[in-house]
């Protein structure tokens, strides 16, 4: 019969075989495998809606950015915001980030030339016509319509640049 010692209050006590090979003679009775086994808590905050957490120490460690949350929904917010652009998993050279600058910025789905708002009609787009510059003064939403106009009909180009750059000054002023 084999003699262990308890991890806890030290006593000794004759686990059986089997339960050695288990790796469970280690604590005397239910009471002091209790103690043994209590994991340590602590506090922390949601990083987006600051809520009050609990989280264990291997909880902690396991945070890659030190941040936590109270929820998916709080951690794809963060998420959304952190990992954009060139930090994208699938981020290759910014040509269809553009798709995004417009609504991430608020900007209204109504096409800025003749005010279609349906937005199943309604493109992206860049005013200088470089679709590597998505810089959120060269991108408009356009319905296909003038988009094409745009395009193609060097009169109404001029027409809508003279009307985007009246635009862009009451926007940002």
């Amino acid at each position: 019969m084999t003699v262990s010692y308890c991890k806890v209050c030290n006593n000794k006590f004759y686990p059986r075989p089997s339960n050695i090979k288990r790796g469970w003679g280690v604590y005397c009775s239910i009471s002091c495998k209790n103690i043994g086994t209590q994991v340590i808590r602590q506090k922390v905050f949601c990083f987006i809606c600051k809520k009050e957490l609990m989280r264990t120490t291997a909880q902690l460690s396991h945070s890659k950015s030190g941040n936590f949350f109270c929820s998916k929904s709080c951690q794809t917010k963060w998420r959304n915001t952190e990992f954009i652009g060139p930090k994208h998993a699938n981020f290759k050279d910014g040509k269809n980030s553009y798709q995004s600058v417009l609504k991430r910025y608020k900007i209204k789905q109504i096409c800025n030339y003749c005010g279609e708002k349906d937005t199943r009609i309604l493109a992206i787009h860049h005013i200088d016509e470089n679709h590597k510059n998505n810089d959120i003064n060269n991108l408009t939403w356009l319905c296909h319509n003038c988009h094409s106009l745009v395009h193609y009909d060097s009169v109404e180009k001029q027409k809508f640049l003279t009307k985007h750059k009246k635009q862009c000054k009451q926007w940002w002023s």
